[in-house]
């Protein structure tokens, strides 16, 4: 077999358990957000570019084909990697990159959330950083309908730079920017769209890239201290408003300690736009205080409110998830008085 042929079988193989995690996942979503999605997924396998207008009648055929092969293939199973003879399973990232490494390959198999998640990329390059190991992916050969631009995996952070383009090109189709006195307008203004649109998404891309890896080094670095349970607990309550709650918190003290500090210590405005603008929903709600801060930081305060949130929020996102492993150890193997408990303390999870 050429090599062109096994880098196709290879690329197959990761693709089917990407499109079987969609069948079982892909609906998951309101059917807005749902077709935005499906159509940034057409685009990404015709190789078609950010904008480029797509034709209604080749897409339509394409959503029925994708949804039919959803439905053949939702009772299989994962499949292993086959490479130079050995079968690997599908979530053993680090024994199929000891073959892929020379290749200059990057395969990732593992759970973001409760869903798992598949991508063969090729590899940019691969560093350390406080002790962890960061890969950087380039142009990738499988993916699936959602491709989330970072991840961590056993101490490995998968920064994927053509997820994260995408990701950005999406968002800013749904949110538009064409409102001044909007976080994401404000963010947006700090790039030339007007003039060359695929370079300011690059620049874009490149800046919040660094914003990625602070986060996701902050999430194996916390991670490490709530320890093992915290992954236990969460796994008890799948697809539940408490699991919405716990990894919110997680995420606010991840970003107090970590994310934010660094935005405003190396002043990365832009940067920092575009993270209050991507603050919704269940973050958004439990973090009040984190919009008066920005409010405060724009009317020209230095970030000094932005900090104490910070410094306020460090001791009260940790309390509220040593109250929820406290919680656990005692209902953890009653999964209906856990949620009970967790959702008693829903208002007090706002500073």
């Amino acid at each position: 077999m050429s090599i062109a042929s096994q880098y196709e079988a290879l690329r197959q193989q990761v693709q089917f358990n990407c499109h079987l995690s969609d069948a079982h996942h892909g609906r998951n979503y309101s059917l807005c957000i749902y077709l935005l999605k499906m159509r940034e997924f057409y685009r990404w396998e015709q190789g078609m570019g950010f904008g480029e207008p797509i034709p209604k009648g080749p897409l339509g055929e394409w959503l029925s084909e994708r949804e039919q092969l959803w439905e053949q293939i939702e009772q299989e199973d994962y499949r292993d990697i086959e490479l130079v003879g050995q079968a690997l399973l599908p979530f053993d990232s680090d024994g199929v990159n000891q073959h892929l490494d020379h290749q200059g390959l990057l395969y990732s198999g593992g759970l973001c959330g409760s869903k798992p998640h598949f991508f063969l990329a090729e590899l940019e390059s691969t560093q350390q950083y406080r002790g962890i190991r960061v890969h950087l992916a380039g142009r990738e050969w499988a993916r699936e309908l959602t491709a989330p631009p970072a991840l961590s995996l056993n101490r490995h952070i998968y920064l994927r730079r053509e997820s994260l383009q995408r990701m950005l090109w999406e968002k800013l189709e749904e949110w538009g920017w064409q409102e001044p006195d909007r976080a994401i307008a404000r963010a947006v203004a700090h790039y030339d769209f007007t003039r060359d649109r695929d370079q300011a998404l690059e620049q874009m891309a490149a800046q919040e890239m660094r914003v990625l890896l602070e986060h996701e080094v902050g999430e194996v670095l916390v991670g490490d201290a709530l320890g093992p349970q915290w992954e236990a607990l969460l796994s008890t309550l799948p697809h539940s408003h408490a699991e919405l709650q716990l990894r919110a918190i997680r995420d606010h003290l991840v970003d107090c300690r970590y994310t934010l500090p660094m935005l405003l210590g190396e002043s990365m405005d832009a940067s920092l736009h575009f993270f209050i603008a991507n603050l919704s929903g269940m973050r958004k709600a439990l973090f009040p205080s984190l919009a008066a801060a920005y409010r405060a930081w724009l009317e020209g305060d230095g970030g000094k409110l932005m900090l104490e949130a910070c410094k306020q929020g460090s001791e009260h996102w940790q309390q509220l998830a040593e109250q929820a492993l406290d919680t656990f150890r005692d209902n953890g193997d009653e999964p209906k008085r856990l949620l009970q408990a967790l959702g008693r303390s829903e208002q007090a999870l706002a500073l």
